[in-house]
């Protein structure tokens, strides 16, 4: 088969290649998937960049989230499941056959029916974004009737926390930097929108809601000011990523706000709360409450560039098309 591979950490042009390696055979309790999309996210391009503790043994083939169609089933799976579309979830983690190929091997769970009305696309835009939002709402209970803030909106987890936000029965708000993702944020549908750069975003947050509830945290650091200055003795601040210089907690306005400092990092979540994220995105899918964000489609052989357009910040989501 055809696929992305690197064999050592680093740039990626540097180390990406595309190839013809040995088409993965699937053991016991495992699916093989026919690709056609593999979605491309932080996780993937900082581990091909070495900046987390993942060594390369060997042959290694980028991407953790996909969408095709299964073309083999190993012993102990249902042969029923041959010709089932697919979106798929962790493929490259502990494991070479991530997404950026013609195929990859799966365990069973891992790839979940996709529903017809779902593009292969928006099925390869799941998996670690859309699995990261469920799990940072959820952790601390349901979040009917309560409000959300989501930071980042127009980003891939925080679109996803929007819409499953909007869909479990809260208020969100969400805050960004320009108006394009504004936009974006809007029509995922949030209720209120702020620019957390122009002069007065605390006092509009407020206005909507004295305190919220949940904080969907893609910067703690940038953010931590504004996320206590609405946070009260209730809220919960998730935050689920570590870009830039590591924050100093000013621990006595976090004690006056009361507010519980929340880690997630979706790799070491347990597997029952990965299983009802999973349980409830396909079913948010096959409502039809979960979208695509805009898509940035770049063929297989294209996958440096791909990898360069999502460390580059593209807006809205990049997409490796297999077929």
């Amino acid at each position: 088969m055809k696929a992305a591979v690197y064999r050592s950490t680093g740039p990626a042009r540097d180390v990406l290649r595309v190839e013809e390696v040995d088409t993965p055979k699937p053991g016991p309790g495992e699916v093989l998937v026919r690709v056609r999309a593999s979605g491309v996210n932080p996780t993937d391009f900082k581990s091909r960049a070495g900046a987390t503790a993942r060594p390369v043994d060997g042959l290694q083939i980028p991407d953790q989230d996909g969408a095709g169609v299964i073309e083999a089933v190993g012993d102990g799976v249902d042969p029923a499941r041959t010709g089932e579309r697919v979106w798929v979830w962790f493929a490259a983690f502990g494991q070479p056959w991530g997404t950026a190929a013609e195929y990859t091997v799966v365990p069973s769970r891992q790839a979940v029916p996709l529903p017809a009305s779902a593009s292969f696309e928006l099925g390869a835009s799941l998996g670690v974004p859309a699995m990261t939002a469920h799990c940072a709402l959820f952790a601390d209970g349901p979040v009917a009737g309560k409000t959300v803030l989501v930071a980042g909106g127009a980003g891939a987890v925080g679109h996803y926390a929007i819409e499953l936000a909007k869909r479990a029965g809260a208020k969100v708000v969400t805050t960004v930097s320009n108006p394009e993702k504004g936009a974006l944020a809007a029509k995922a549908g949030a209720d209120l929108v702020v620019n957390y750069r122009e002069k007065g975003a605390i006092e509009r947050i407020k206005a909507f809601a004295p305190v919220v509830d949940r904080v969907i945290e893609v910067a703690l650091g940038p953010n931590l000011e504004l996320d206590l200055a609405v946070s009260g003795p209730e809220t919960v601040v998730v935050t689920y990523a570590a870009d830039g210089a590591d924050p100093v907690l000013p621990v006595r306005a976090c004690m006056t706000a009361n507010v519980t400092l929340r880690f997630l990092l979706i790799y070491g979540v347990p597997d029952a709360a990965l299983d009802a994220a999973v349980t409830d995105i396909t079913a948010a899918l096959a409502a039809g409450a979960l979208t695509e964000l805009p898509v940035h489609r770049f063929p297989l052989d294209e996958i440096v560039a791909a990898h360069e357009a999502a460390e580059n910040g593209a807006v809205g989501k990049v997409v490796v098309t297999t077929a």
